[in-house]
């Protein structure tokens, strides 16, 4: 299946892109960002967060869309 990865913040900057379209045969958010650590390395020193849909997931969640957004961490106040 082809999915569209959008890319935030200084995750942006580590992608050297905003937004991508990939062919991915897993089926987790899991398996998706091992997908994503070969492809862009610098992503396995960084922490972020995930979205499907526009709804933040944990990393064992089953791919159901086919948006996936990679976020920066949120600062509280």
């Amino acid at each position: 299946m082809n999915i569209s990865i959008k890319y935030f913040g200084f995750i942006a900057e580590v992608t050297d892109c905003e937004e991508e379209t990939i062919s991915f045969s897993g089926t987790t958010i899991s398996e998706l960002l091992d997908v994503l650590h070969s492809k862009y390395e610098a992503l396995k020193n960084n922490d972020f967060q995930v979205a499907q849909n526009q709804s933040l997931v944990p990393f064992e969640t089953e791919i159901t869309g086919k948006e996936i957004a990679l976020l920066p961490p949120f600062a509280g106040g």
